[in-house]
């Protein structure tokens, strides 16, 4: 009988151990691993768009009652990165009609922005000086803010749906009473 407690108890003891272990293996604090930890940002390659504003997909948005430019993004150089990023290509129209092209993105869950290149006769120049800043609310041409607010983000996460972000900057698509229009009569 004293054979059969032994190997009970030496069974009772692995088991012991080996569940001790296995919590520990677990534990976040131990592994290093703590699923509340914030998440450091890694923002994936970015590469300039190939060509400029495609005219055909420009879509008109509205920014703010404010404004004297006009503001166009191009639906075809959207792109929605994995790594929570919302790249375009925006297009500004000056009063005088001077065009400025550049390519930007939107991280909505810092609620930043990022200029990564401009059109300059008609080839995309990268931005040396690149880093991420805080998207402007309460200037006239916030129109980063127009851009996450309206279309990009959906409060603090990026949208994932090319077709919600389409819908969302069709002006005809526009559900309030008045449809906006800017000082040059944007819709």
């Amino acid at each position: 009988m004293t054979y059969y407690l032994k190997r009970i108890y030496l069974c009772c003891c692995a088991a012991i151990i080996g569940m001790g272990l296995s919590a520990c293996a677990g534990d976040p604090m131990q592994s290093g691993l703590d699923p509340f930890a914030p998440m450091v940002f890694k923002e994936g390659t970015t590469s300039m768009p190939l060509n400029p504003p495609n005219q055909a997909t420009l879509i008109p948005f509205y920014v703010s009652q404010h404004t004297i430019f006009k503001f166009a993004v191009d639906t075809n150089s959207i792109l929605i990165g994995a790594d929570g990023v919302t790249r375009y290509i925006v297009v500004m129209t000056s009063p005088s009609g001077s065009v400025q092209a550049q390519y930007e993105g939107i991280r909505c869950d810092s609620f930043q922005w990022r200029l990564y290149g401009t059109l300059e006769n008609n080839a995309w120049r990268e931005n040396p000086l690149s880093n991420w800043r805080a998207i402007q609310s309460n200037v006239p041409n916030r129109y980063q803010a127009a851009l996450a607010q309206g279309a990009f983000c959906n409060l603090t996460s990026q949208e994932k749906s090319i077709k919600t972000i389409l819908q969302s900057l069709n002006p005809n698509g526009f559900t309030g009473g008045t449809k906006p229009t800017n000082s040059n009569g944007t819709i």
